[in-house]
């Protein structure tokens, strides 16, 4: 009987053996998202988490014949509560409900609200290595059916070891203690950055720069019956700044966070395809993002809001980009402050208008694992209006002390290549 050993020795001869690999150029090729909803009683109360991201798998194979369904190597979905119908690993569940061949594979991933992002990089990741060409990567949450936090049970040590602060387990909290650790980031200036949010969604709609990339959902409602989604449910036009400032703050007596300079709780679904450079010439598939590199970090979850500034540290330094290289970006606006703690940090001023072009989650909502690909989709349509921007970057605050930044690059970029 040959041992193991000798088995393994008698066939690791030349015919076997395993050159390093090339990492391959991975590309971003569409994205789309369902309107966003408002959580409770807005027009997906009666509507399926599930669904939801399968009208969005089911648009984007619409949307690209080219791709055969059968080329799809690998589905990741992300929720950040992973339950009832978010839940029974929703990646390999959404695939087979949007028609997708059994073969097709699938997987459901959480980093609460950094999920899609996370999908995205992972996915990325796997076609990079040659694991995969094609595949797709997104993020569902209906915060309405499922609000943040259902059914967890944080350790008490956490809190008995003191681990972290009390106000960790709070969001909300957290932004309010991003104020006190920077009081010049006043709630006027947080207000009037929540503003300008809902003014440049509106501007926008207006101009058709959003509803491209919206994905029409079925709406189903006791009372209304039968409706469609066709647009954003959550911002609101004609806000004055005298609104905001009227506005209670929730989390503290005399604080500065409010309903009207955060995200609300909302509900609805992002997706992507994203593939190897090479995959994507031989089908056809046009590219609009280069993915040219990512980072997570961790942050003391007392003050979450921060972590997208050392993630966007980590990623620029593992591409050997500056912060002056980067020509857009998409922020995701969990809380006015925590997007000016970062554009302070880097002296970006309040209304750069590189800085969240068409608005951000201030106005549209926040969907929790969802919203990292709807960064993604705004800035690669930007790019296409953009020529001249090489660089762009989509960045976010994660929940429990963490933030992600991943960078891209325009493939229509016409500018100098030397810089």
């Amino acid at each position: 009987m040959t041992s193991p050993t000798a088995a393994a020795t008698a066939h690791s001869g030349p015919s076997s053996q395993r050159l390093p690999r090339q990492l391959r150029d991975v590309v971003f090729v569409d994205g789309a998202r369902t309107p966003f909803g408002k959580a409770g009683k807005g027009m997906y109360a009666e509507t399926r988490a599930d669904d939801l991201i399968v009208a969005v798998i089911r648009d984007l194979l619409r949307r690209h014949p080219e791709l055969p369904p059968e080329r799809i190597d690998e589905v990741a979905i992300a929720a950040a509560t992973q339950i009832g119908d978010q839940g029974l690993t929703i990646g390999r569940t959404a695939a087979m409900l949007a028609g997708l061949p059994k073969s097709v594979p699938g997987y459901a991933i959480d980093r609460m609200c950094a999920g899609a992002m996370t999908a995205v990089t992972s996915i990325s990741g796997s076609i990079a290595f040659g694991a995969y060409d094609v595949a797709i990567a997104g993020g569902v949450e209906h915060m309405g059916r499922h609000p943040m936090g259902e059914a967890a049970d944080p350790n008490p040590r956490f809190l008995s070891d003191k681990l972290v602060d009390l106000s960790a387990m709070s969001m909300g909290a957290t932004a309010e203690n991003l104020h006190d650790r920077f009081p010049h980031l006043t709630r006027e200036r947080a207000d009037r950055y929540a503003l300008r949010s809902q003014e440049k969604v509106a501007k926008a709609y207006a101009e058709g720069k959003i509803q491209p990339d919206l994905v029409p959902v079925a709406t189903r409602s006791e009372s209304l019956g039968w409706g469609l989604a066709t647009k954003d449910e959550p911002p609101r036009p004609g806000t004055t700044y005298e609104d905001l400032a009227n506005l209670k703050t929730p989390f503290r007596p005399h604080g500065r966070v409010t309903a009207g300079n955060a995200a609300g709780l909302n509900d609805g679904a992002t997706a992507c395809i994203l593939a190897s450079a090479e995959a994507a010439d031989e089908l056809g598939l046009d590219v609009k993002m280069r993915l040219v590199g990512y980072g997570f970090a961790g942050v003391d979850p007392a003050v979450m809001g921060v972590g997208p500034i050392p993630s966007t540290e980590r990623a620029l330094r593992s591409t050997g980009l500056s912060i002056d290289d980067i020509g857009l970006f998409e922020l995701n606006e969990a809380f006015a402050v925590q997007v000016l703690s970062f554009l302070d940090h880097y002296g970006i001023s309040d209304d750069d208008p590189r800085v969240n072009p068409y608005g951000g989650a201030i106005a549209l909502g926040h969907p929790l694992a969802s919203s990292g690909v709807r960064l993604m989709t705004q800035l690669a349509r930007q790019f296409a209006e953009r020529p001249e921007v090489r660089y762009g970057l989509t960045a976010m605050c994660v929940g429990f002390g963490q933030g992600g930044t991943v960078i891209w690059e325009n493939p229509n970029f016409e500018g100098d290549d030397t810089k």
